[in-house]
């Protein structure tokens, strides 16, 4: 995988390349000398910027959490139509249809290798409890957008049902990018249909 270096600085050029190895190689193909290579700078580059392994892996973890910032986070609400769903409440049809959108974006295009990049970094943070704080708190952000959704969607309990709808989220793209749904591509309306089932029986008579 390419990395394009125009108009990136230097430390975002490094951690991308950082990302596209964890995606192609996994985390035994990341090094200093092959991150210099894959972002086509001279040898060391890499090292003045990170010098230790741990130091490399949180520059991936803050460039991982800016990157799906942009593709997941609910930047832009949607207007309700083709919602999957006649639900009335006032926030639940932008939440269906965000999430929606957001999901398919993710799941087509360039934005899958950094899935794969994801559950390398997790995997590692499971043995490194350094990495482990430092990429609980880069997730923490997309936790709290979801909770004040879903209270402003009518939730009674906004922490549990963030966890239920995380979950969910995590299961399908892991099934649509490295399970055994990775050949499938949910389109953007079937999401928000299955999104508004799954608010549904969280919500309804809650």
């Amino acid at each position: 995988m390419s990395v394009r270096a125009a108009g990136s600085p230097r430390t975002e050029l490094i951690a991308d390349a950082a990302l596209a190895l964890l995606s192609e190689r996994g985390m035994r193909g990341l090094t200093h000398r092959a991150v210099d290579e894959t972002a086509g700078l001279p040898q060391g580059s890499t090292s003045n910027y990170a010098r230790t392994r741990l130091a490399l892996l949180e520059a991936a973890v803050r460039r991982l959490a800016e990157r799906e910032a942009s593709a997941l986070l609910p930047a832009e609400r949607g207007d309700g139509s083709d919602s999957g769903g006649s639900d009335s409440g006032g926030g639940r049809e932008p939440l269906v249809a965000s999430l929606a959108m957001a999901l398919h974006r993710y799941l087509t295009g360039e934005n899958r290798h950094l899935l794969v990049a994801r559950y390398e970094l997790a995997l590692e943070a499971t043995r490194r409890p350094e990495l482990r704080a430092y990429y609980d708190a880069a997730g923490a952000r997309f936790r709290a957008t979801l909770a004040a959704m879903l209270r402003a969607a009518g939730s009674p309990d906004p922490e549990r049902h963030t966890l239920s709808l995380v979950a969910w989220c995590d299961g399908l793209m892991f099934s649509c990018v490295a399970g055994s749904y990775h050949a499938v591509v949910p389109s953007e309306k079937d999401l928000r249909s299955s999104i508004g089932e799954l608010l549904r029986g969280m919500l309804d008579g809650a």
